[in-house]
């Protein structure tokens, strides 16, 4: 009744039928009120997403386990601490962790998401020791930035030491089908032998069919009881085959065919004084005068089967044919040793040829047969390793383009990820995560465009894929795209409105339309449905510092960093309030932390400029401004950034030269032209001033840079020290 039960409740986990699954467990556990069982219990709680659930059955058990699944429950509940108690107790520490790989793996989210970063990557490193393929361990080592190369972690030798554990995981399974099948043949040997020699001597030799091809033989019986006959015996030889992939009880099967053969021909009735002392097989071939078949009755592969040939003893000799369905069609009821045929039904059976001629003959014969099908064996056994050997280092391979390209990635060296991403096959790079990587590649780049291209490739493919859909949503938010944008949000929450993605894009599509407090509540929900995603904190610090509330931004973008030390945008935030609240020493720390983390990004570097040059520190504002220009020739940030640099340096003529390269890149910038019109009036060239003021104003500039530029037009004529310097 416990395996009926234990075999129903994995199948309904297989089908889903969560539900299902915990009646029937909690019914097993009631009944059979084992560990194992309640561990079975809980596994079936958290599939059904009732964490609190297997914490409550799971409480103060200390089998591995148990203590993994109690783990597990307490992380989904939020309670990291309690779980990090049962995974590495305090009381203990040399006791193991439990679940080995996945255990370690736990161990390491946990400490990462309690700020022990460096505890966390010895965990992560640990789970991918010991198990190299555990892709989310190199992934989580990718995000912390302390990723080693892949030539390493997924090299050579873990090939060859991932062979040798898949060659003796192989053999151990082997080895212990072998010894279940060698414990069952002594088992049915030692049944036989209590067969008393008077019903041995009643078997006729035309009852006894020839098993060729093994040495040993272990003859099993099967007492045939009708109302003419005491016994009648079976003699079946288990195969090497069978014995070594599978235990599964073969079908009984009846060649009536060869009965027929058998009954027509002579049969000797005497036996040889010694017959009983030799091996039964052989002794009944040096009695018998067996039909040869040549060929080969069945492939080793395929279903054994048996072909019996039961003669009664009597004068009347009737001869009972029992098919494939176990009735009998002649006079008389069989009745069969439920016992003994259990124990035969237990043991795979090789069925091979019966050959006419002399009995040393086929004894020659079987052994060539025998060792044939070794070399068969072994060749084939040879064969699969070679295979297996291949598909690991095809594994491998493929894990090593992926994982540098995500490691490069995270290291924001994105030109480089993209160029190992395009070495990918066609097939796995026309994949959603791939696209979405491709496309976050180009985002970091502000490459917009092409970020848009892979993206909507990623999801037109994958279109239920959520990872990632966030960065689409700000890539189009930034392009402009309203309605595409409202389009994508809407599909978004069709599809999963409990996906934190999904309110993201809602999100952004309010900030689009300037509605910072219907954004700010989007990007709330999404906080509120997965509180360690990073980007949703740091997108509502964005919405309260448009709205000026500065404070709950700080605390917002706090948040982001608690969840990800390693996120960027947060300390970007950080630094773009202080530098608004014109605490620039401030500012200056947390853009130099942003850029620690990314270093090739031009805004980051042209923020921090700017925070250096409001403290006075022109020469290192310049140079870095100088860098985010190099860094991106096509952003008009850092150049307007190192014209007012220039002109606080009274450098008008480099200002206005670069003012001039700036005009090619960002022609309708209205205070572009503004500083342009304030460097002419330094240098006292009126005439352009004026006209330079005139553009600027036709460009339709914002409402608080309109007034600013009225003032300057008007007091252009003015010296310089009754002008107010507001641009």
């Amino acid at each position: 009744m416990e395996t009926l039960m234990v075999d129903r409740v994995h199948s309904s986990l297989r089908l889903f039928m969560y539900r299902n699954a915990i009646f029937l467990c909690e019914r097993l556990c009631a009944q059979f009120p084992s560990e194992t069982n309640v561990q079975l219990l809980a596994t079936c709680y958290l599939h059904n997403n009732q964490p609190y659930a297997a914490y409550h059955v799971l409480k103060g058990k200390k089998l591995p386990e148990s203590r993994y699944l109690f783990a597990t429950s307490c992380f989904r509940m939020n309670l990291l601490r309690e779980a990090e108690e049962i995974l590495c107790p305090v009381n203990e520490p040399n006791m193991e962790v439990p679940s080995g790989a996945t255990g370690h793996y736990l161990l390491g989210v946990i400490y990462r998401c309690t700020g022990r970063i460096s505890a966390a990557a010895e965990q992560f490193t640990q789970a991918l020791t010991l198990d190299p393929l555990l892709w989310a361990a190199y992934e989580e080592l990718c995000i912390l930035g302390i990723a080693e190369d892949t030539d390493e972690c997924f090299s050579e030798s873990t090939a060859l030491r991932l062979q040798q554990e898949h060659t003796s995981t192989s053999t151990l399974v082997k080895s212990n089908f072998a010894n279940e099948n060698r414990v069952l043949s002594s088992s049915v040997s030692a049944s036989f032998g209590d067969i008393i020699p008077k019903q041995i001597k009643q078997l006729h030799a035309n009852n006894i069919t020839e098993v060729s091809g093994y040495p040993h033989v272990r003859p099993t019986a099967l007492h045939v009881q009708n109302s003419s006959t005491s016994n009648v015996s079976q003699f079946d030889t288990p195969s090497p085959a069978a014995a070594q992939t599978s235990i599964m009880p073969p079908p009984l099967f009846r060649n009536v065919h060869a009965y027929q053969n058998t009954i027509s021909g002579d049969a000797p009735t005497k036996q040889k004084a010694n017959g009983v002392s030799q091996p039964l097989r052989r002794k009944y071939m040096d009695e018998a005068r067996l039909k040869k078949v040549s060929g080969r009755l069945f492939n080793s592969d395929a279903m054994p089967r048996r072909s019996q040939r039961l003669k009664d003893t009597t004068t009347n000799s009737n001869t009972s044919q029992i098919g494939g369905n176990g009735t009998d069609h002649l006079s008389g009821k069989l009745r069969v040793n439920s016992s003994t045929q259990s124990k035969l039904c237990s043991t795979a059976i090789r069925s091979v040829q019966v050959r006419k001629g002399k009995p040393r003959a086929t004894e020659n014969f079987d052994e060539a047969d025998g060792r044939s099908f070794e070399q068969d064996r072994a060749e084939r056994i040879l064969l699969q390793d070679s295979k297996v050997a291949l598909g690991i280092r095809e594994l491998l391979g493929l894990f090593r383009t992926l994982g540098e390209g995500f490691r490069l990635s995270c290291l924001f060296k994105c030109q480089e990820a993209l160029e190992v991403y395009r070495k990918l096959p066609e097939s796995q790079f026309n994949t959603g995560w791939v696209l979405c990587q491709v496309g976050k590649a180009y985002f970091e780049l502000v490459d917009y465009l092409e970020a848009d291209h892979y993206f909507e490739l990623a999801h037109r493919l994958s279109p239920c894929t959520l990872d990632g859909m966030d960065i689409y949503s700000t890539v189009l938010y930034h392009l402009n795209e309203e309605m595409r944008l409202s389009y994508l949000a809407q599909e978004l929450i069709s599809i999963d409105r409990l996906s934190p993605q999904a309110w993201c894009a809602v999100g952004n599509c309010f900030a689009l339309r300037k509605d910072h407090e219907t954004a700010l509540k989007n990007f709330q929900r999404s906080v509120q449905l997965d509180s360690r995603f990073a980007y949703a904190h740091t997108l509502c610090g964005h919405e309260y510092s448009a709205l000026e509330d500065y404070e709950n931004s700080i605390k917002f973008y706090r948040c982001a960093l608690q969840v990800d030390e390693r996120h960027y945008n947060a300390w970007y935030g950080l630094g773009v309030v202080y530098l608004r609240q014109e605490k620039f020493e401030f500012a200056e720390h947390h853009f130099r932390r942003a850029f620690q983390i990314n270093p090739r990004s031009s805004v980051l570097m042209c923020y921090l400029g700017m925070a250096l040059h409001s403290l006075k520190r022109n020469e290192e504002a310049l140079e870095m401004m100088e860098k985010a220009i190099a860094a991106d020739k096509k952003n008009p940030l850092p150049k307007y950034q190192k014209s007012l640099i220039l002109l606080g340096l009274m450098k008008y003529e480099e200002a206005l030269d670069e003012l001039e390269r700036l005009k090619e890149i960002a022609p309708h910038e209205s205070s572009m032209y503004a500083l342009m019109g304030k460097i002419y009036k330094q240098l006292n060239i009126l005439d352009k001033a004026v006209f330079c003021f005139g553009i600027a104003l036709d460009l339709k500039p914002p409402a608080a840079d309109l007034a600013i530029i009225k003032s300057a037009m008007e007091k252009v004529h003015l010296p310089d020290e009754l002008m107010e310097d507001d641009l």
